[in-house]
């Protein structure tokens, strides 16, 4: 019961998507302060059959002590898209107090929702903790999109904050955990986190779930294969270069990406978790056959435009 009370506070924003008359239609849209959702009544063509919503806070971003849990319905056969009108900024820690934002979402039967937002900024001593959780059925379809930038390069902030550590939970009908990731980067245990990324601005992870992604799928996979080749003959010098013991100049890739299998081909025909990384070396990470991405900024929506 005492969970349920503090769900029920935290609780600042709500949508059920189900199918009337044929189409993907909003049945059922709540929010309060911080939150608010904006669902423009008109996206793409007139058989683009999709519920388009952004989530907006009010002040620009997560103040320090913020608690948001907002919860998603997506009914069999709908497709809904989450993204945002801008980065997730969460301001400077007071207190240190940690900044929380839950999702927890239900995708129906032959449903799709795409989770595609805008990159989380943490400002210098910001804690944030993110935490989502999917429930899938069998032949459902899932896109998430998760990733942070160093932060507020105008104002000299790298990789400055506290703490940053998203969840990222995927769970079929009856329990059964599908998928289970953690990324956590945290000052007081790793020490600088400058010093362990180095020069890489952008950590991201695409996952992408379902048997209507299969041909997205197939264009990653083809896709990281010819970045890889592309970076590994001919590194960017823009980063430092070092020399080994040998003596030779050891250049580090300006972008680096991997792809990894999740789940089973016979229960959802091909999954693929697709992993972007410009850091080679991770810390602070559990993960379940499942790789850390690190990803430039500009890469992200390219694969993603289907």
């Amino acid at each position: 019961m005492g969970n349920e009370q503090e769900d029920k506070e935290m609780e600042m924003g709500s949508i059920v998507v189900e199918k009337v008359g044929g189409r993907s239609s909003v049945v059922h849209c709540f929010s309060r302060y911080p939150v608010k959702f904006i669902i423009p009544k008109k996206v793409g063509s007139s058989r683009t059959d999709v519920v388009w919503v952004y989530a907006l806070n009010y002040g620009g971003g997560i103040v320090s002590g913020d608690q948001i849990l907002c919860k998603f319905s997506v009914g069999d056969c709908c497709t809904m898209v989450l993204t945002t009108q801008g980065s997730t900024k969460v301001y400077k820690s007071v207190g240190s107090k940690c900044s929380k934002q839950l999702l927890e979402a239900r995708v129906g039967s032959n449903a799709l929702l795409a989770i595609i937002p805008d990159p989380v900024t943490c400002f210098s001593t910001a804690r944030y903790y993110q935490k989502q959780v999917f429930n899938v059925s069998s032949n459902s379809n899932l896109v998430i999109v998760d990733w942070i930038t160093s932060g507020r390069h105008e104002s000299g902030e790298k990789w400055d904050f506290d703490l940053y550590r998203s969840i990222n939970n995927i769970f079929l009908e009856d329990g059964e955990p599908l998928f289970l990731d953690t990324m956590s980067l945290e000052k007081e245990k790793i020490g600088c986190i400058h010093e362990l990324v180095q020069d890489y601005q952008v950590i991201a992870m695409i996952l992408l779930l379902g048997p209507k992604l299969q041909f997205v799928q197939n264009l990653v996979q083809d896709k990281v294969k010819g970045i890889m080749s592309e970076q590994l003959q001919h590194p960017s010098g823009a980063l430092s270069h070092k020399r080994n013991e040998a003596g030779y100049f050891i250049s580090k890739p300006s972008l680096m990406a991997s792809c990894s299998v999740f789940g089973t081909k016979n229960q959802f025909g091909h999954i693929w978790l697709e992993s972007f990384y410009k850091s080679i070396e991770t810390r602070g990470r559990k993960t379940r056959n499942a790789n850390f991405m690190i990803s430039a900024h500009s890469n992200l929506y390219k694969l993603l435009s289907f």
